[in-house]
């Protein structure tokens, strides 16, 4: 593996940083201004640390900067953006309120030492003027949505005429020197005076709030430095340099301009924080065990022009909607094929990502009854694998990649002829039987909503009849809490193995639920002859012991394992 130079590693603070004629641009597509005033609040708390602790100082996290190819004192600003754009916002407002006690001077000298100090501090954190236009502009070039709006008037100190109109993200801005400006007002011991303003900004702020200063050769050495920082923001910080480099490759107006509302669309959909997790199970269609980390580096291999650009956009928002659709039963997606919900809210319910890639490939080249029986397919070899037998998810991962990238190519054409390329992971009947027969979920948290669908699958079996997970309690036989009569069959140890046991299981409604409450057992079954559930009313044992506990569940784990059998065995 070639060695990463990072050039300049270093401890540094926001006076270095700003000082020395440095200039830092914002790439033009980057993300806007998103601080809002938790953040605000968060820095602001810091500052006020720091102000009341004259020998402290805090560290602001890691800024990642890739040095211009044309001057050393040019640089683009990779990771930082949102820290580095509100300290500056902060320069400003101390600035404007140096310019209010100007406007109150009555005093000449006076008057004149706070607008040398307002001059220095504006040469010093935002620019020296333009000799032309005699407005200042600023060492921070933000992007191409928010630089105008900081430069015409935060920087020039001028007042929106119309604030609603602005953007969300330059309403943000203004917002944030409206709260820094208010909060230094509230700083009574430095308020008063031009000399404590400069000591606050140049002392406080700009000395003693430190930064990790990364230089990068490139985008690539930029995205492995993202890698290694444990830091906020990271895939949001990655899907922006991706989404950099793409813009980089287009030349004219128009085609950047339809890549930009194209990117859009497909953040839209997927949302931002969700885009490396689609990205990388878009890419599993051509490529084998792509890793999360690796993401940029193989975009980069493969798409090295305006045109591949272009086409990898498109697969990207055709395949969109249907990675958000995959996640949620209820997405308009599903509205002309009605029987896939259910299988989705299984997927769901079962956390299974790893098929996502097959799923993918197979929608475009299988028919809509094919992707349903495949669907299916998945769902109960997920249920075999993962729920019931707790097998390694990697395997299945690794399997579906494979999978996946055969139907892209038109090698695999059918669910069954996936089923053959699946059939190391389907879990034996006879290990299926085994496995669910010890099988015990919690019947609390998120876990509840598994247990209750289990129990409608075997209800529904064994009376015919379709149940609504919403109509039932989940009864335990051998209850939570105990009385003195049910320790006198179950040892300590098989108390706590066996309250959550799906032999113990059993649904009820609840009036019945809330009657049998912790009563013995004989008590119990009386009442459950009252109940519409036939799972319920079949439980007829004389006394209900760890046997007839383990001589139930392997009578359900006999009818699970017909219930949840792939249609392609032989």
């Amino acid at each position: 593996m070639a060695r990463i130079n990072l050039l300049d590693t270093r401890t540094t603070n926001f006076g270095d940083l700003i000082g020395h004629g440095k200039i830092y641009r914002v790439p033009p597509f980057q993300r806007d201004y998103s601080w809002n005033e938790e953040n605000w609040e968060d820095l602001w708390q810091d500052i006020l640390l720091l102000h009341n602790n004259p020998d402290s100082s805090h560290y602001m996290g890691a800024l990642v900067l890739q040095r211009s190819s044309t001057s050393d004192k040019e640089f683009t600003i990779i990771d930082g953006q949102q820290r580095l754009a509100t300290l500056s916002i902060i320069a400003i407002a101390v600035i404007e309120k140096i310019q209010k006690l100007v406007d109150q001077e009555e005093r000449e000298e006076e008057k004149q030492a706070n607008q040398e100090r307002q001059e220095i501090l504006k040469r010093t954190y935002l620019s020296d003027k333009d000799p032309r236009s005699l407005r200042y502009s600023s060492k921070i070039i933000l992007n191409e949505n928010n630089n105008d709006f900081y430069q015409s008037n935060l920087i020039n100190l001028r007042r929106p005429l119309n604030i609603r109109s602005l953007s969300k993200s330059n309403q943000l801005l203004w917002q944030a020197f409206q709260y820094f400006s208010n909060h230094l007002g509230e700083l009574e011991d430095v308020i008063q005076s031009g000399e404590k303003l400069v000591e606050f900004l140049t002392d406080t702020i700009a000395r003693r709030l430190l930064f990790i200063q990364i230089n990068v050769e490139d985008e690539l050495n930029a995205y492995t430095v993202f890698e290694t920082l444990n830091a906020r923001g990271i895939e949001l910080s990655s899907t922006d340099l991706l989404k950099n480099y793409l813009f980089s490759l287009f030349q004219g107006p128009d085609d950047l301009q339809e890549a930009q509302r194209q990117w859009k669309r497909i953040i839209n959909t997927v949302q931002m924080e969700k885009f490396p997790e689609f990205l990388r199970y878009y890419l599993s269609l051509q490529q084998t065990r792509v890793r999360r980390e690796r993401l940029f580096k193989v975009v980069r291999e493969y798409v090295k022009n305006a045109q591949q650009a272009f086409e990898l956009l498109d697969q990207l928002e055709n395949y969109s909607s249907l990675f958000i659709a995959l996640g949620n039963p209820n997405d308009e997606f599903w509205r002309d094929t009605p029987e896939n919900p259910p299988y989705i809210r299984e997927l769901e319910l079962f956390r299974v990502k790893q098929a996502y890639p097959t799923l993918f490939a197979a929608y475009g080249k299988f028919s809509p009854g094919d992707f349903t029986r495949l669907l299916k397919l998945v769902c109960i070899l997920s249920f075999r694998y993962t729920i019931v037998s707790s097998l390694n998810p990697n395997e299945l991962e690794t399997l579906y990649n494979k999978v996946a990238i055969a139907i892209a190519k038109g090698e695999i054409t059918s669910p069954r002829h996936v089923f053959d390329n699946l059939r190391s992971v389907y879990v034996s009947d006879e290990k299926f039987l085994q496995d669910f027969s010890l099988l015990s979920i919690s019947t609390r948290g998120q876990k509840k909503k598994l247990v209750r669908y289990i129990l409608c699958k075997l209800e529904a079996d064994a009376s015919g009849i379709e149940v609504n997970e919403d109509s039932f309690s989940i009864e335990h036989i051998l209850p939570e809490s105990l009385s003195s009569e049910w320790q006198q069959n179950f040892s300590d140890t098989q108390l706590e193995e066996m309250v959550c046991r799906i032999g113990n299981l059993t649904p009820l409604e609840p009036p019945l639920n809330r009657q049998v409450g912790n009563e013995s057992y004989p008590i119990k079954r009386e009442v459950y002859q009252q109940s519409v559930y036939k799972l319920t009313r079949d439980i007829l044992a004389e006394e209900w012991t760890p046997d007839t506990l383990a001589t139930r569940q392997r009578g359900l784990a006999q009818r699970a394992t017909h219930i949840w059998r792939s249609d392609f065995l032989s």
